[in-house]
């Protein structure tokens, strides 16, 4: 995948996102809190490229550098979308947490909330405990266990909401989300 064509995809969506008549009507703190869930949606396109040194011009370490980086705002970006979502409306949120929600895609999104979560306390036990360190295979299988499910489940719960998201541009952002992803977990290579 081309770096340009991810680049234009994502700047595509979220201006598509930016222009849609659907925003004239919600409050400035759900808008903020759909473009953080935007933005978390397009920083998982470039997750895998990172860490697996596929964008030109980065090296390997400085790639994985930035994916802990990147992974870092991606916490940050989906605690911002529900926290945005929870300040507009509590109940909603609860019943979300809950998967007791009247709205399908919210389950999606709840578990991949909970996937991003896992995988940000996993990372820091690693750092922490020893026997993590001394086998990255466990790391690395719990890891990637986790990124597919972040990546099935926020490519599901945007596909399946009816937003501000323009449909085209968000399926092509969630087609390269889930081709990067599986490129950087099934293509060969002795730098992994």
């Amino acid at each position: 995948m081309s770096l340009i064509l991810g680049v234009i995809v994502a700047l595509v969506a979220i201006g598509a996102a930016a222009l849609s008549p659907l925003l004239a009507w919600r409050e400035p703190v759900y808008i903020a809190a759909g473009f953080a869930g935007i933005a978390a949606l397009v920083l998982l396109l470039f997750q895998p490229l990172l860490v697996r040194g596929f964008l030109p011009a980065l090296s390997l370490p400085t790639g994985r550098q930035l994916h802990r980086y990147v992974g870092v705002s991606i916490l940050v970006a989906v605690i911002l979308h529900v926290a945005g979502l929870w300040i507009t409306s509590p109940p909603d949120v609860i019943d979300a947490l809950l998967f007791v929600s009247a709205t399908p895609f919210s389950v999606w999104g709840v578990i991949a909330m909970w996937a991003v979560i896992a995988t940000a306390t996993l990372a820091m036990l690693r750092l922490k405990i020893r026997a993590l360190r001394k086998r990255p295979q466990i790391w690395r299988i719990g890891h990637k266990l986790l990124a597919v499910i972040i990546v099935a489940g926020s490519v599901t719960h945007a596909l399946m909401i009816q937003g501000t998201m323009e449909t085209i541009s968000k399926i092509l952002l969630c087609l390269l989300v889930v081709v990067a992803t599986a490129s950087a977990l099934f293509i060969l290579d002795k730098r992994f």
